[in-house]
């Protein structure tokens, strides 16, 4: 059948058009300087996927100086012009993309890279980025009115970042929706250990200077990642279950040592792989660091870092953040509750494993010491806010809220719940509605009214 010469011009038209279409659509754009998060917009970037960095830091801690070389190894997600990483302070002196020299401009906390040609969408590339200077640590209310970050000890640094501190010693795509695998070298002056995230590849002198490389091969957040250098005492092996162990201890705090690092982190890894499914990353472990102006431990991916020797409930607590927080990452930082609330009631059902007390007893101690009118009230679970994020509340309320659940569906829909919720989400991320899902799901119970009341109201509940 042959067209009319009407009907081929109506049809070159259309071509014409839809190649038009098609080519605005794929036309280079910039990358967002931010996910949108509403505690912290402008961190994490659009644009891309962060696949794998591969750092390489040089410290002094006579001058405090840090020197640096990151490489991003990502997947464009739109065609880009240009895009942004999250990097605080340091001075940049040279960034290439896929090995050719690449132009950039800075504004705030954003360093913006703009290649030689556009990225299309769907390629691989790399981004690497040469910078120094001094690392800042932050401050604030946020983190129990704490510095965190890069924060220089007697001997080294004290590396703990949650929530955005990450970007102060490396640049990346600082949220934690955007998880990477990574390889970290530390070169520190020798008789200084480097530690850091996965398992040590490989470790030697050369001068005056000790060099270590890790390797996380399991997706980890930014704020996950660590390079602590000290002095430390350094025990490994296995748990009685055989995963791999390595602890690392300031030798300043070995006499006021009150509690077993090493045992109790063995012991709580394995009874953790028992009760919320097989343990995620290739090594388990502590760092204690002797920094007592930080006054708080974090889930160091695989790692566990503690700015002193606290105690065994701290220890089980940050090691279910190992499931809760880092193999299961928040899609927005509104959602920290089901990092800390989870590792709070870990807290309660580790003293109803070991007899002392059980999760129903906790959760009442809790309940009956705060009366009504506490602001503990008055903190929305589901969405604290920024300078609240870290509020008692949201791991203590957050908590109450998992034995409410545990005594509506019972302890056999519970104890599926958990586990079926950290392999569901294995190395990548969730929010409340996923988890709330997921409960009436596993339970067959429709469980929004305990929810609406536990999380998203404010004010005492009424048993």
């Amino acid at each position: 059948m042959a067209l009319s010469r009407s009907a081929r011009l109506g049809a070159v038209a259309t071509a014409a058009a839809s190649f038009f279409a098609v080519a605005a659509s794929s036309a280079p754009t910039p990358g967002a300087p931010g996910i949108g998060d509403s505690y912290f917009p402008q961190l994490g970037n659009g644009g891309f996927d962060a696949r794998h960095y591969d750092l390489s830091v040089a410290y002094d801690p006579g001058t405090d100086r840090l020197d640096g070389r990151t490489t991003l190894t990502a997947r464009a997600t739109q065609t880009l012009s240009s895009f942004d990483l999250d990097l605080q302070k340091l001075d940049v002196t040279r960034v290439e993309v896929d090995g050719r020299r690449a132009k950039f401009t800075r504004d705030g906390d954003e360093l913006r890279i703009t290649p030689r040609g556009p990225l299309r969408k769907g390629r691989t590339f790399t981004a690497t980025v040469t910078y120094g200077g001094v690392p800042e640590p932050l401050g604030g209310p946020i983190v129990f009115g704490s510095n965190y970050g890069w924060m220089k000890t007697d001997d080294g640094v004290f590396v703990a970042c949650e929530p955005n501190a990450a970007s102060t010693w490396f640049p990346s795509s600082d949220h934690p929706s955007d998880k990477a695998t990574y390889d970290i070298r530390i070169k520190a002056p020798k008789g200084l250990t480097g530690v850091s995230n996965g398992r040590l590849v490989s470790t030697y002198d050369k001068g005056a200077s000790t060099y270590t490389h890790w390797r996380e091969n399991r997706p980890m957040a930014t704020y996950l990642a660590t390079a602590t250098i000290g002095k430390f005492d350094v025990r490994t092996g296995k748990t009685p279950s055989g995963i791999p162990i390595y602890v690392a201890i300031d030798p300043v705090l070995k006499d006021s040592n009150s509690v077993d690092v090493y045992a109790v982190t063995a012991a709580a890894t394995d009874y953790w792989s028992e009760v919320f499914g097989p343990y995620p990353f290739e090594e388990t472990g502590a760092i204690v660091d002797d920094m007592p102006e930080a006054g708080f431990s974090l889930e160091v991916q695989s790692k566990p870092a503690y700015s002193a020797v606290r105690n065994e409930t701290t220890i089980v607590h940050e090691l279910a953040h190992q499931w809760f927080g880092d193999s299961v990452s928040v899609a927005r930082w509104k959602d920290i509750w089901l990092n800390e609330g989870f590792a709070t009631y870990a807290q309660w059902l580790w003293a109803e494993h070991q007899g002392t007390r059980s999760a129903h007893d906790s959760f009442l101690a809790g309940y009956d010491s705060r009366p009504a009118d506490s602001a503990f009230w008055q903190i929305k679970v589901a969405d604290p806010q920024h300078d609240t994020m870290f509020a008692s509340a949201v791991y203590q309320r957050g908590a109450m809220t998992l034995q409410a659940l545990r005594e509506r569906i019972g302890d056999k829909a519970f104890f599926r719940l958990l586990p079926a919720w950290t392999k569901l989400h294995r190395y990548g991320n969730a929010d409340t509605a996923d988890f709330i899902r997921l409960a009436e799901k596993v339970s067959g119970q429709q469980l929004d009214d305990l929810f609406q009341t536990w999380l998203f109201t404010t004010g005492k509940p009424t048993l």
